[in-house]
């Protein structure tokens, strides 16, 4: 059945899906959601003005939260979600074991370095080809797992804090980083960002990639990453678009045909489309700048940054100035 299935994955990307690819020309809008994206190497494209000044209202399941930025006087609620922790412990010791259950987020990382680096050194005014773009710059990862985001980005030169509320995750991730000089000044937390903005913790880029399918309230989970944004500063999420074609390729494929991911790693009902993400990041000051998708070429066994927001993708906004 496994065989059968990568030859149908095989045939769909030499067909229909081909189109979805970069192409060597800046990439269009996608007239259905109104979206621009763009290659890593391409310069930043706004979002059309009549998407970010939407007044649409969010589902149900997604309201409007209440919004205040004043750090410790403001309660916070917790968006942790205790199974979703539960999970994540049990495989805590494989961060690092790229064949193990992170096999995907170990092929993806370069894919997602390659929109976070030409992105933020957009954002900050750096030199891209610097071996060190992001010095002087402070950032937090926030459910960093073992840390595999968080290490590259500390050669890269930024100072970098990494939080993840699983105690397992965080000494893994501190016993790895203290093998190199360039990452051993990471520092590792074993707390949850809601924690940080009651601490009055603020970064210049707040990036949080494959988390909020994970968590409870993702409307609270984005207010406390805005809320750790300094003005101006960017803020930067990745997930899984709530597709059909998510469900059969992200779930069905993925954790119950190829297992490249433990069964019950992800529910769909749990994904945010990239319009629910644009209006909850809106309702807490962070206007969607970017946004690009993240597609797996079965032949060459490799992610590509494409124009595709099918299935999984990340979106890089920026924070206002007023507070």
């Amino acid at each position: 059945m496994a065989a059968r299935l990568l030859t149908q994955l095989r045939h769909h990307f030499t067909t229909a899906n081909r189109h979805h690819f970069l192409s060597p020309q800046l990439l269009r809008p996608i007239s259905s959601a109104g979206l621009f994206f763009r290659r890593s190497s391409d310069v930043a494209q706004p979002l059309p003005k009549d998407l970010t000044t939407s007044e649409e209202t969010l589902p149900p399941t997604l309201s409007k939260p209440k919004i205040s930025f004043n750090g410790a006087k403001d309660s916070v609620k917790s968006s942790l979600n205790e199974g979703e922790l539960a999970k994540f412990s049990a495989i805590a010791e494989t961060w690092w074991d790229a064949k193990g259950p992170f096999k995907p987020l170990h092929a993806l990382n370069p894919t997602r370095l390659a929109f976070i680096r030409s992105t933020l050194c957009h954002h900050f005014r750096k030199d891209p080809n610097c071996a060190r773009p992001f010095e002087g710059l402070k950032f937090v990862d926030v459910g960093c797992g073992g840390g595999i985001l968080s290490e590259p980005l500390a050669r890269m030169g930024a100072t970098v804090t990494g939080v993840d509320a699983v105690d397992k995750n965080i000494k893994i991730a501190r016993l790895h980083a203290e093998s190199d000089p360039a990452t051993s000044s990471i520092e590792y937390l074993c707390t949850t960002a809601e924690k940080l903005v009651e601490e009055q913790r603020q970064f210049d880029a707040v990036l949080a990639l494959e988390v909020i399918e994970h968590v409870a309230d993702p409307a609270e989970f984005c207010k406390s990453l805005a809320a750790l944004t300094v003005p101006n500063g960017a803020t930067m999420i990745s997930t899984i678009n709530r597709t059909m074609r998510a469900y059969a390729t992200a779930i069905v494929a993925a954790e119950y045909v190829l297992h490249w991911l433990p069964k019950g790693t992800h529910e769909w009902s749990k994904f945010l489309t990239p319009e629910e993400l644009v209006l909850i990041l809106k309702r807490t000051s962070v206007t969607v700048q970017e946004m690009a998708g993240f597609v797996y070429n079965p032949l060459s066994g490799k992610w590509l940054l494409s124009d595709d927001i099918g299935v999984n993708f990340i979106a890089y906004g920026t924070k206002s100035s007023e507070e």
